[in-house]
C-alpha cells in the first residue's frame, strides 16, 4: 500500500492541534471526509498557512500516519475569500459546511456532493455585498436552495409538490389570500389542511359496542393457539405551520438547478419563513441543532424587526 495519496478537497473545518499544526476536516472528491494535520500551519510564515483556512480547494498530497495523516504538499485550486466580507454570506456557507459535515461519508468518493457544496458556495460569493434589503434576501434564497438540493441529495427532501395524505398534488392557490397549505415536520412535507382537518376529526357516534374501536387501530397478538386484540390509538399529524400561496411557490420551485429572481418573485419574509421551516425539518432529521442557524438569525435581524418565527 502506497504511504502517500492525492486529492482534491474544500476545507470545512479547522482547530489547533499541537504547538503549531492544525487539524483540519475536509470534504474530498475521491475519499469522502477525511481529517488530516497541516504541519506547522499556525507558525506565521508557513506555506500552509493560507492554504489551511476555510473553505479554499486544494489539491493535495497526503502522507499516512499511524492515527493522523498529513499533509506534505498542497497546491490551492479555488478560494472562496469574498464570503468572510458579508455576515450573510458567512453564516450561509457555514450552515451549509455543517450540513455536508453530517451528510459526508469517510472512505468513499463523494464526487456529487463535492461538487454541489462548490456550485451553491460559488453562488453565494457572486452575490453583492450590498446591505439592502433585496441583496439580504438574495442571500437567505441561495442558501434555502442550497439547503433543499442537499437533502435532495441525501434522499431526505421535504415532500413539497403532493400532499402527504392523499398523495395528490397542491398547487398555490394565488387568488385567496387566505389560502393556506400546512407543513408537516414529521409528517415529511405539505398537508392540505381540508384533508388534515378530516384526518383530525374526533370519530362519529358509533354503538356502544364499536366506540372504543372507532378512533383507534387494532394490533392481532397471537399466543399459542389463541389471538387477543389490542387497541392503540393512532397519533394526530402535526401541523408545524401554514404556508402562503408564495411560501409554497417557493418550496415547490427549490428543487429546480437555478433560482428566479428571488427579489421580483417573493418577499423577504417569504424566504424568512421557508428557511426556517426547511431548518426545523433538517434538525428534526439530524436529530439536533444547526449551530450556524443563529448566525442567520442575527443577519436577518438587522434588515427585519420582527421575523415570521
Amino acid at each position: 500500500m502506497s504511504k502517500t495519496y492525492l486529492a482534491t478537497g474544500i476545507n470545512l473545518k479547522g482547530k489547533p492541534f499541537g504547538e503549531s499544526d492544525r487539524l483540519l476536516t475536509i470534504l474530498t472528491r475521491e475519499f469522502g471526509l477525511i481529517r488530516v494535520i497541516a504541519p506547522g500551519a499556525r507558525k506565521p510564515k508557513s506555506r500552509l498557512g493560507g492554504r489551511s483556512e476555510l473553505f479554499v480547494v486544494n489539491q493535495l498530497l497526503i502522507a499516512k500516519g499511524r492515527s493522523l495523516d498529513k499533509i506534505t504538499q498542497a497546491e490551492t485550486v479555488t478560494t472562496y475569500a469574498g464570503l468572510g466580507q458579508n455576515l450573510g454570506k458567512l453564516a450561509a456557507s457555514q450552515y451549509l459546511a455543517e450540513l455536508v459535515l453530517n451528510q459526508a461519508l469517510s472512505e468513499h468518493p463523494q464526487e456529487d456532493l463535492f461538487i454541489l457544496l462548490n456550485e451553491h458556495l460559488n453562488r453565494l460569493q457572486s452575490l453583492p455585498n450590498s446591505p439592502l434589503i433585496a441583496n439580504s434576501t438574495r442571500i437567505i434564497a441561495t442558501l434555502t436552495q442550497g439547503i433543499f438540493h442537499l437533502l435532495a441529495l441525501a434522499g431526505t427532501a421535504p415532500q413539497v409538490q403532493l400532499c402527504c395524505l392523499t398523495q395528490r398534488l397542491l398547487r398555490p392557490n394565488f387568488a385567496d389570500e387566505q389560502w393556506r397549505v400546512g407543513f408537516s415536520v414529521d409528517g415529511g412535507g405539505i398537508i392540505n389542511l381540508s384533508e388534515w382537518t378530516k384526518f383530525n376529526s374526533p370519530p362519529r357516534p358509533q354503538p356502544q359496542k364499536s366506540t372504543a374501536i372507532a378512533s383507534k387501530s387494532l394490533v392481532v397478538h397471537e399466543s399459542g393457539n389463541s389471538y387477543t386484540i389490542e387497541t392503540v390509538p393512532q397519533p394526530k399529524l402535526k401541523i408545524n405551520t401554514k404556508l402562503t400561496a408564495p411560501q409554497l411557490a417557493i418550496l415547490q420551485h427549490l428543487a429546480q438547478p437555478q433560482l428566479l429572481d428571488p427579489v421580483s418573485s417573493s418577499s423577504a419574509w417569504d424566504w424568512m419563513t421557508v428557511e426556517r421551516i426547511l431548518r426545523q425539518y433538517t434538525e428534526y432529521h439530524l436529530g439536533y441543532p444547526i449551530r450556524s442557524g443563529l448566525l442567520i438569525d442575527t443577519f436577518t435581524h438587522q434588515f427585519i424587526v420582527d421575523p415570521p418565527f
